[in-house]
């Protein structure tokens, strides 16, 4: 009996691991630490860029590189040590003439062009590794349960307008939505209606002698449900926003009943990205009532006319906007800043849903020529120490950022002007483009993990995949010689392989991950030694070295499918329930499933043959 391969199966096999030396390569040169620097206004650019230049030479900082990328200037040097003394002298230098600057710390992958233009790229590393920032935010569900109810408030308006029923007011408060009637027969005829048509509400009478009221709150269920559908939207918006920062991999989930964790490795300027995640920033856009004179009489005197409000405009002048809003941010579809083509000031131009649309296109249609007012909205939360005791207070900001006249009928996509900076208008766009919370949230815990103590986590955890590596290695050549060098081979080619298909999925590399890395390696060789034993057998009961050889991969192939079909059963529970960590862990173990077998039969086997195959062997090395 011989042993061989066809040529086509060599090829596959230089075909497979070439790819798989190309997209891990990446991984050996690391990151480098880097400074950022932007400007919350203007663009830098390159006057700014030989400042920074010639200011690190004046100060004897060595850098490696420094390039201008899309309005920002990146740095990168060899140390963090290095890194940190240049960020705290380039914010000092370019605070002292414009306050507008900001600097950031980064890490960005240090991958040569080359391998680069192959789309090669390091895998990500998890915040135990890469170090990060870590936000435990808490979800404000009674404003959630108000912002429902005031929702609602208009649609019931609406309904009992388009009903003939006649109320007085509709007012609403954190938990319930209460009208208000002149009479009490006009109360229990509407009662009969409504309750007929809003089946989510308990309704409730009251009344004070001279008015007559129903009160509607939402019932068990339906609250459960709006409370649950606010922490949902709100993990989608959180996604949405993370992504336009740019983290990669990052780590969203539910925690209790109104809890996320947020975890974004990499991400070291910790306040802007609380800036971009807490913010619950959305717009309305409302018809102008009066002139401005009617606006600076409403507030002096402090009472505005009765269906309007009066706001602050970004200058701080006065406002009366009318209380119908004619479209929200809720049907914002897309968002993105620019320049105004005849000003010059930046805008963001606002593309709406088709009941966006076909609102804002019946209201302008009839309002030509006269003022509109986009209205910015944003909830915040304040602390403040009363009777020793820290307490947290609810607080919405409105201004009102634009107010033009109605040149022609607007539809489905127009702009926004008047934004004070580049970096206001990049910022609203952001926002827009990921959607408004649906309720506000606080970051109640935080918690940084330092680079230098992820390149611990990283250096220790590698240092267990070289022991455990190593000891195998020395283990399978002198137990089994020859085909214990040939194991060791195909051992090495499995890890190539298994960091260059994580490396091509820009999967999350952690400490779990790791672990799965050292348990890949022993299953690895468990199959080797399932094969060497099954040949081993075959010797003994006195058959040829070629006829051993042939008998061992094919009757051992049986075994190790079992134990690896079992493995990865195993592996798909965990990624099934588990999070977070365990699911990188599991992530792992399933790819090195995959490639473990690739190498330990096809790769070994294809070795085996080029060493004993097309010869007439008398006895094996093994």
């Amino acid at each position: 009996m011989v042993n061989y391969y066809a040529p086509w199966k060599y090829i596959l096999l230089i075909l497979v691991i070439t790819f798989g030396f190309i997209y891990a390569t990446p991984n050996l040169y690391g990151e480098d630490p880097a400074v950022q620097i932007s400007h919350r206004v203007n663009l830098v650019g390159e006057d700014d860029l030989k400042q920074i230049s010639n200011l690190l030479e004046n100060e004897d900082l060595a850098y490696k590189s420094i390039v201008l990328d899309v309005g920002n200037i990146l740095v990168r040097f060899d140390d963090t040590e290095q890194q940190l003394k240049a960020a705290s002298m380039i914010g000092d230098v370019l605070r002292e003439s414009d306050r507008r600057y900001g600097v950031a710390l980064n890490l960005a992958p240090a991958t040569p062009d080359w391998l680069a233009s192959f789309n090669a790229l390091p895998m990500y590393l998890g915040l135990d590794l890469r170090g990060g920032v870590h936000f435990l935010m808490e979800v404000d569900m009674e404003s959630a349960i108000e912002k429902s109810l005031k929702r609602a408030e208009g649609e019931i308006r609406s309904f009992m307008r388009g009903e003939k029923i006649r109320y007085k007011t509709v007012q609403t408060d954190a938990r319930t939505i209460k009208i208000r009637f002149a009479k009490i027969d006009e109360r229990d005829a509407a009662r009969v209606t409504l309750e007929n048509e809003y089946r989510d509400y308990v309704f409730t009478d009251s009344d004070d002698g001279r008015s007559w009221f129903i009160e509607l709150s939402f019932n068990q269920t339906a609250f459960e449900e709006e409370k649950r559908s606010a922490i949902q939207q709100n993990i989608s918006t959180l996604k949405n926003r993370v992504d336009e920062l740019g983290v990669a991999e990052p780590v969203i989930q539910r925690q209790g009943d109104n809890r996320v964790v947020v975890q974004l490795p990499g991400v070291q300027d910790t306040v802007r990205a609380k800036e971009i995640l807490g913010a619950t920033a959305t717009l309305e856009f409302r018809l102008v009532h009066g002139s401005f004179a009617d606006w600076s009489s409403a507030k002096a005197s402090g009472k505005a006319p009765v269906g309007t409000r009066l706001y602050q405009q970004s200058d701080g002048s006065p406002v009366l906007l009318k209380r119908s809003v004619i479209v929200t941010g809720d049907q914002i579809i897309g968002a993105a800043s620019g320049f105004d083509s005849r000003s010059g000031s930046p805008n963001v131009t606002i593309t709406m849903n088709a009941k966006g649309a076909d609102r804002m296109s019946n209201v302008t249609r009839d309002n030509i020529g006269k003022p509109m007012g986009v209205l910015f909205i944003e909830d915040k939360f304040e602390y403040r120490e009363i009777d020793g005791e820290r307490k947290r207070f609810h607080k919405t900001d409105s201004v009102v950022i634009n107010v033009a006249t109605i040149r022609d009928q607007l539809s489905k996509r127009f702009e926004i002007t008047g934004l004070d900076s580049t970096r206001e208008a990049r910022d609203l766009a952001l926002l827009l483009r990921a959607g408004a919370l649906r309720a506000p949230m606080v970051i109640i815990e935080e918690r940084t993990v330092g680079p230098s103590l992820g390149k611990e986590n990283i250096d220790r955890g590698f240092m267990s995949v070289i022991i455990g590596f190593a000891a195998v290695l020395v283990f399978m050549a002198v137990y089994y010689r020859v085909f214990g060098i040939v194991a060791n081979v195909a051992l090495t080619l499995n890890l190539v392989l298994l960091v260059s298909v994580l490396s091509l999925l820009q999967a999350t590399l952690t400490l779990p991950g790791i672990a799965g890395i050292v348990l890949t390696v022993g299953m690895a060789v468990d199959a080797n030694v399932l094969i060497f034993e099954r040949i081993r057998e075959e010797i003994r009961l006195g058959n040829s070295p070629q006829a051993s050889i042939y008998a061992g991969y094919e009757k051992a192939f049986g075994t190790i499918l079992d134990a690896n079909i079992t493995t990865f059963i195993a592996a798909i529970v965990l990624y099934g329930f588990g999070t977070g960590p365990i699911k990188g862990f599991a992530v792992t173990l399933s790819i090195g499933i995959a490639t473990s077998m690739f190498t330990a039969i096809l790769g070994t086997r294809a070795i085996i043959n080029l060493i004993y195959g097309r010869k007439t062997v008398s006895r094996l090395a093994i």
